[in-house]
């Protein structure tokens, strides 16, 4: 069996072994004088030794495998020393080169690989959050990714399902930040929501089965719920959420397994439950056993949070907090929480035979990320980012009848009078600007005329006000002259 991250090799001894003075082949530290767990003396000790001169700026310290191996340590416990370090700045990780002593003043390094910008027309259909394009950060967040690879040989291996101790505790930690409080025996590391989503809807429901959804819902759950043989139901939606009353009938006439919701900034209608509303959902699901599968993808995106589900009850919640949305969809991971225990171990089957593992490299980049605060500093450029694009939104389609909320970075259009759905797309599209019709939210009734525009990815703020412009002058006309100026 492969050792995973965060192991002992065998017949290594639990403890550090020090050297007197430094070994010819590099910086060794003496731990035991500093009495505190490993990571944390690591960074002590390079403080200290700043401070007499033993280590001068600029100098190169050892990789962190070789260290670990010196000293007997895992690797995660010396990347998260230097990690520690990095945070009171101490070192200064240079992508491809290793870990240096930081100095007064000392430039921060130009990223190696910088995404071109969109120049033109946008293509608004995914919704991904907007890409950093500050050299800093994204220096920051390509060091995590070198630091990681320095663990590599270990993280090309098969992992067991479901994370480290440590990639567990790194998830705890960005839950809390959500006001969640999770312990590691209810909490998943999955390969993404929708394979959260998946195993949740197979573990609750068998083929033939009815789950209940909004009316307008994610089209991955459409997908998910059609590839299992399962029935969704669509339950009408106003400003609140879906209405609780039209829940309650439905349980009554067709007794479903569980309730899927998008609860916070709503994809594709941008809708946040209300906290009322919430509470009226809780006592119709607990009233008729349905277990709620709460995809929170936006919830970290608002700085200050709904209650989720999960908060106000967690024995029937499956909570599924998807990284795509918040930090980048091509990690492909989610923190998954469980009802139970017993529920998690038989997630826990359900995904691993039908994923293996979620991939050991993006769980440690995640991993590293949250812990050297660069997942913060990520977050922290989408939410500001977010609301820069949503007022650009706003001053161009806000009196074509678009909602949105300030926070997000997708916006639902209801179309003027005059225009159909699919009319306004095929123009967007021959001005080279991709917008979703409705009916691909759709899960019952009749789709509305309207559309949904995503903000965000590798467009740049001119792009995208350059084809809102475009959209909102051909909505001044009707669809017959507006394909003169779309």
């Amino acid at each position: 069996m492969a050792i995973g991250r965060g192991s002992r090799k065998p017949g290594r001894s639990a403890g550090p072994t020090t050297s007197p003075s430094p070994p010819p082949d590099g910086w060794t530290p003496d731990l035991g004088r500093w009495g505190k767990p490993h990571y944390l003396a690591i960074a002590e000790a390079i403080a200290d030794d700043i401070r007499t001169g033993r280590l001068r700026v600029a100098e190169r310290l050892p990789p962190q495998r070789a260290l670990a191996e010196r000293l007997e340590l895992n690797f995660t416990t010396v990347a998260r020393g230097y990690v520690e370090a990095q945070r009171r700045g101490l070192v200064e990780a240079r992508v491809g080169q290793g870990t240096f002593v930081a100095g007064p003043a000392m430039p921060v390094p130009a990223p190696r690989i910088m995404a071109p910008r969109r120049h033109g027309p946008v293509d608004f259909t995914m919704n991904l959050p907007p890409e950093p394009d500050d050299p800093a950060l994204l220096a920051r967040m390509q060091g995590g990714l070198a630091s990681v690879s320095e663990d590599l040989p270990n993280l090309l291996r098969y992992q067991g399902f479901g994370g480290t101790p440590e990639d567990k505790d790194a998830a705890i930690e960005w839950l809390r930040r959500r006001g969640l409080e999770a312990s590691r025996d209810r909490l998943l590391i999955c390969p993404g929501a929708h394979a959260a989503i998946g195993a949740v809807m197979s573990l609750v429901a068998q083929p033939g089965d009815t789950i209940c959804c909004e009316t307008l819902t994610y089209p991955g759950a459409r997908a998910l719920a059609a590839h299992l043989g399962m029935r969704l139901v669509g339950l009408p939606m106003d400003a609140e959420g879906i209405d609780a009353a039209a829940f309650a009938a439905t349980c009554t006439r067709h007794a479903p397994k569980a309730l899927y919701l998008n609860p916070t900034l709503q994809n594709p209608t941008t809708i946040t439950i209300s906290p009322a509303r919430r509470a009226d959902i809780v006592t119709v699901a607990r009233r008729y056993n349905v277990a709620i599968i709460e995809d929170d993808a936006y919830g970290f995106v608002p700085v200050t949070p709904a209650t989720s589900f999960y908060q106000l009850a967690p024995e029937i919640t499956y909570h599924v907090a998807g990284l795509a949305k918040c930090l980048g969809a091509g990690l492909r991971l989610a923190y998954m929480l469980a009802p139970s225990a017993r529920a998690a171990l038989q997630l826990t089957a359900a995904l691993r035979a039908s994923t293996v593992m979620a991939s050991p490299i993006t769980t440690a980049l995640a991993t590293r990320w949250i812990d050297d605060g660069t997942a913060e500093a990520i977050l922290a450029f989408v939410r500001s980012e977010s609301r820069v694009r949503q007022g650009i939104a706003t001053g161009m389609l806000g009196r074509h009848g678009a909602t949105a909320d300030p926070a997000g970075f997708h916006l639902w259009l209801s179309l003027p009078e005059g225009w159909t759905r699919s009319a306004f797309a095929s123009q967007a599209r021959a001005a080279g600007i991709g917008a979703v019709a409705s009916d691909a939210f759709l899960a019952a009734g009749e789709a509305p005329e309207a559309v949904r525009i995503c903000l965000g990815g590798l467009a740049g703020r001119a792009e995208i006000a350059q084809s809102l412009e475009i959209l909102a002058h051909a909505l001044s006309h009707s669809p017959a002259l507006a394909s003169a100026y779309i």
